[in-house]
């Protein structure tokens, strides 16, 4: 797959593409990410990219001409078209990016991500060519920068040979394999830690004892922390009597 990435700070991106488990991804060309600035598409002796928003108030908007022209390139050098390959804004308007969201883009053949900066892109372009807007939560960023290296590196770890365990992901925070849930806790050595032990099921050997703890803790810290997910869970009918008891053994106390 191929993520080409418009954004007037290329050199953010260096050191995150080489870095990390995640590099694997990135160097073998598993997920090929190509760095475009829109500066170089930009007319005059400046390269002016951005201007002061109509209307006036605060701050700068990046201009569509400059986007347009950056974008087109992009086009002809994937030879795809926008169906294929989306253009991408991160925005604050956005959908959040969630972990259903990132199992599509990691089964794709990849997408063109917009980063924008100062106050915003010009609306015009957006109507234009933008087909969707995503975004971290409900705060803002000084650019789509950062959120668009979390999206690479959510996709670049699910796909093959990057992680160390192949089955290391299917037991993350959220993904079906788990019916949704958060992770259960992790202990390693050693075995007492200022005073601390580890718990004894995990210590038994016993590996059905051993899920079975794991699956409580994960049905315990989600409706405690993410209520939401147990009925997303239900609704799924991921729940069965064993895991229904233990949350209503959890209500009684």
């Amino acid at each position: 797959m191929r993520f080409d990435v418009i954004t007037l700070f290329p050199e953010l991106f260096e050191p995150f593409l080489k870095s990390g488990v995640t590099r694997r991804a990135f160097e073998s060309g598993s997920v090929v990410v190509r760095l475009w600035n829109p500066r170089v598409y930009a007319q005059g002796n400046y390269r002016r990219v951005d201007d002061r928003p109509f209307g006036g108030g605060p701050g700068m908007v990046m201009m569509a001409e400059p986007l347009q022209a950056c974008l087109n390139a992009i086009r002809d050098d994937r030879g795809q078209s926008r169906e294929v390959a989306p253009l991408v804004l991160f925005s604050p308007t956005g959908e959040v990016i969630h972990h259903a969201l990132v199992q599509r883009w990691s089964d794709s053949a990849g997408a063109v991500l917009l980063c924008g900066r100062y106050e915003g892109i010009d609306q015009r372009f957006i109507e234009a060519h933008v087909d969707l807007q995503i975004s971290l939560g409900d705060f803002v960023l000084s650019g789509g920068e950062v959120a668009a290296m979390a999206l690479l590196d959510a996709v670049a770890r699910l796909q093959p040979g990057v992680l160390n365990d192949e089955g290391s992901h299917q037991l993350d925070s959220f993904n079906p394999a788990l019916d949704g849930l958060l992770d259960c806790p992790h202990y390693t050595r050693p075995e007492v830690w200022e005073g601390q032990g580890v718990p004894t099921e995990l210590m038994s050997g016993h590996h059905v004892h051993i899920e079975r703890w794991r699956r409580d803790q994960r049905l315990l810290l989600t409706a405690r922390l993410r209520p939401e997910l147990i009925q997303s869970a239900r609704a799924a009918r991921g729940l069965d009597a064993a895991d229904e008891a233990v949350l209503a053994a959890q209500k009684s106390l």
